[in-house]
């Protein structure tokens, strides 16, 4: 995983390191039109506190937009959005056993007060 070395504009994360493969075209596009970014693995459910000390911390660093990948039950762009009032941008990574539809359903559903801006399954999305 990478990210640039200016002072990072786009938080780029996601929920295991297995979510690189999607994430990473994420990283090749934001290289390609120049915006600083940082990479990291934080999950909603093996590490939720890191989780929140990186959505509340984000923007004092200079983040302007998260974009968070995760597959299955994806929660981590929804849990993201909740803790800070950046833009998040969920990325459905595509799973073995519903193709990423079950990653799709999960961030697109989001409750009232918690906006998540959901992308296209898979590479397509990132």
């Amino acid at each position: 995983m990478r990210g640039t070395t200016m002072s990072a504009l786009v938080g780029v994360i996601m929920g295991s390191k297995s979510d690189w493969s999607t994430l990473s075209h994420t990283a090749d596009m934001l290289e390609k039109l120049g915006i600083p970014f940082e990479v990291k693995v934080v999950s909603a459910h093996r590490t939720p506190d890191l989780l929140f000390q990186y959505a509340d911390e984000a923007e004092g660093r200079g983040i302007e937009v998260i974009i968070a990948g995760a597959g299955g039950a994806a929660h981590l762009p929804g849990m993201c959005a909740a803790k800070t009032h950046l833009p998040v941008l969920g990325v459905p990574v595509q799973s073995s056993m519903l193709s990423g539809v079950d990653s799709l359903l999960s961030i697109v559903q989001m409750p009232a007060g918690i906006p998540v801006a959901t992308l296209a399954i898979g590479k397509a999305g990132a």
